[in-house]
């Protein structure tokens, strides 16, 4: 439970206030208080606060102090006591958004949050100008998840540029923002995105119920909350989907998910999130829907392939030779000759190289790190084979099972195939093709008991549906036209997407000589 602290008002004395405010940031060498007289307020000291780095200081140059220390207050204004913070608020700064502050803690907290505080001698409230600025990353092009044909703009780490990233694209009021604060020391902005009327409102509210249970120190990633809220914490398989870009989250939000943006990561978390849909990728709904549904089953066999292939290989291999066609059969054997491991250490060695060569590629710098990755692979798989450590058909194999790793959009799912991969090699090296499908069963039962705040993980699958319109962007993509319903397996609001039944009549143009419009 979160404990509840005393507040402590702000004090009538501007002398008091600025020394609580400036003890309490241990003198801090990028807190700057700056003592001043106006014309606003000629009898009064005043003074503003803020810390340098994380305000705009033109904006505080033009918007607060030049308007304070320039203009007048008009002569029908008492801008006595408690009163010369509204005068100020309404006839004075001219920035967009500035609020009233009554406590030392809420002053701040403001502070830290890159406003500009404004105090007065003589009154108990101060204000806060919002002149956030500083140094910021630029909006670019995702890092994570590119695309050919689409939006190339991916968030960064302010929570406001990414709210509004978001804005851009669904500009409706049913689009819900709500906001908070969670980390004892680091105080990180969270923001819930939702849309009302279509969302499940007992996911939003089980969303807020997650986050407010939330109790820690510091929050520096989108990371830190998706283990706190997620539904189950020993599973390899992720039951959140997190993307970098804004159409995809714009397009999660449409369908009646809940999307929450961390300040600091340009990782943004969506709930509830299926087994299928993390085989969906962005780019899937803006090319044809024949195109995009021959790439989305080739995605789902390079998911078998890299969980599968290196344990089927060895379990072949080794238990059933009887499997293979003999020409096959006896080149095997013949580039096995020399191998002095069996089938198992062997797929083992290569697998863990692999391992070592693709961490040594994402850590090393952008310049050297592909060209590691790349000759490593191709030295060491080659000396591998000619001194006689591993065949070449193991190289083979395990060679196409990175790269069918590489197919899949979410790099989670790809991660957890992965580790289940050696799972499965290992039951081969021991029980064979038996071994594997013991494996397989386990995990299917597994996976259909779990649940993404509350959706089955492999729904529509499993439970089963006999809606047509659920098996509609799971394995294929059908045309836009033709899709019209929402997930129905996350119990929406309003599941309708579109009415039109059909697609739109195709306009045969009369003589090639007329546009659509009528015009010659």
């Amino acid at each position: 439970m979160k404990q509840h602290r005393q507040l402590t008002p702000l004090s009538p004395s501007l002398e008091a206030n600025l020394h609580r405010i400036h003890a309490r940031f241990g003198g801090s060498s990028d807190l700057v208080i700056r003592p001043f007289r106006g014309d606003a307020a000629p009898d009064r000291q005043l003074a503003i606060v803020y810390l340098d780095g994380l305000v705009d200081a033109e904006s505080v140059q033009e918007s607060v102090l030049e308007p304070i220390m320039a203009m007048r207050l008009p002569e029908r204004m008492n801008a006595k006591g408690a009163r010369l913070a509204e005068a100020l608020r309404n006839c004075i700064i001219a920035v967009g958004s500035v609020k009233d502050v009554g406590t030392l803690e809420e002053a701040m907290q403001h502070v830290t949050d890159g406003l500009c505080l404004i105090l007065a001698d003589g009154s108990g409230v101060a204000l806060t100008a919002n002149v956030i600025g500083g140094e910021q990353r630029a909006v670019t092009i995702p890092q994570t998840q590119t695309v050919i044909r689409g939006p190339q703009q991916g968030f960064v780490e302010n929570i406001a540029t990414n709210v509004s990233l978001v804005r851009r694209i669904i500009r409706s009021p049913d689009l819900h923002i709500r906001t908070r604060k969670i980390g004892r020391q680091s105080n990180t902005n969270v923001a819930v995105l939702y849309m009302h009327g279509i969302a499940d409102e007992g996911v939003v509210k089980e969303v807020f119920k997650r986050l407010s249970a939330i109790d820690i120190d510091v929050v520096l990633e989108s990371g830190y909350i998706e283990e706190y809220i997620q539904d189950e914490t020993f599973t390899l398989f992720p039951t959140m989907l997190n993307s970098e870009r804004p159409d995809v989250v714009a397009a999660s939000l449409a369908e009646g998910r809940v999307a929450i943006i961390v300040d600091g990561t340009p990782i943004v978390l969506v709930a509830p999130a299926t087994f299928f849909s993390f085989f969906q990728s962005a780019e899937d709904y803006y090319q044809r829907f024949d195109i995009a549904t021959f790439v989305r089953m080739i995605r789902y066999f390079a998911y078998a392939f890299s969980m599968l292939l290196p344990s089927i290989y060895i379990a072949v291999t080794t238990y059933h030779q009887e499997m293979l066609p003999t020409t096959l059969l006896i080149s095997l054997a013949a580039q096995r000759e020399g191998v002095p491991f069996p089938g198992l250490v062997e797929a083992l060695l290569m697998e863990l190289t692999f391992e070592v060569l693709r961490e040594a590629g994402l850590r090393m710098p952008r310049a050297i790190g592909p060209a590691i990755s790349i000759v490593g692979a191709l030295v060491l798989g080659q000396a591998a084979v000619q001194a006689g450590i591993v065949s070449a058909g193991m190289v083979i194999v395990v060679s196409f099972t990175a790269i069918s790793n590489f197919v899949l959009p979410d790099y989670n799912l790809a991660a957890t195939s992965r580790l289940i991969r050696f799972a499965f090699m290992i039951m081969a090296g021991l029980l064979g093709l038996f071994g594997i499908f013991v494996l397989v069963l386990v995990l299917l039962v597994h996976m259909v008991s779990l649940r993404s705040f509350g959706v089955p993980y492999m729904s529509p699958i499993a439970p089963g549906s006999k809606g047509k319109w659920l098996w509609r962007d799971v394995f294929i993509r059908v045309p836009w036209w033709a899709v019209l319903m929402r997930p129905l397996d996350l119990k929406l609001r309003n599941p309708i997407r579109q009415r039109n039944r059909r697609k739109p009549p195709a306009q045969r143009l009369a003589g090639g000589s007329q546009g659509g419009d009528g015009t010659s």
